[in-house]
């Protein structure tokens, strides 16, 4: 959509909120009303909020911030709770063999994992 009409005026003043028409199924209005309702807004209003939620609720364009963000520490967290459930009468290289192969999972399958780098042959 262009920041400038037709006539090439700007579509919204300096100070002044823009306003902009959509067109929404009948089935969203409804949902959309009985949110406003619940929430105590004008449909107008509880669309808005609506819209800042769901941005809220999302990373911004561009980001590549997701859960891997804290892999490293679910990760800790997975390998801890393992290490709990371990028989503490294992030696020490079948404990972490143990662990490996829960963290990073079978041999055979660690080609199709996403989330490891990729080991060159």
């Amino acid at each position: 959509m262009s920041d400038h009409r037709r006539d090439h005026s700007p579509a919204v003043r300096p100070g002044e909120d823009a306003v902009s028409a959509v067109r929404l199924s009948q089935p969203l209005t409804a949902v959309i009303d009985a949110w406003a309702e619940v929430h105590q807004l004008t449909r107008a209003d509880a669309i808005i909020r609506l819209i800042e939620l769901a941005l809220a609720a999302s990373p911004p364009p561009g980001s590549s911030e997701t859960i891997s963000g804290d892999s490293r520490a679910i990760e800790q967290e997975a390998i801890r709770q393992i290490e709990e459930m371990l028989d503490p009468a294992l030696p020490a290289d079948e404990r972490e063999r143990r662990v490996r192969r829960l963290t990073e999972g079978p041999p055979e399958f660690s080609e199709r994992r996403i989330d490891l780098p990729k080991h060159e042959r």
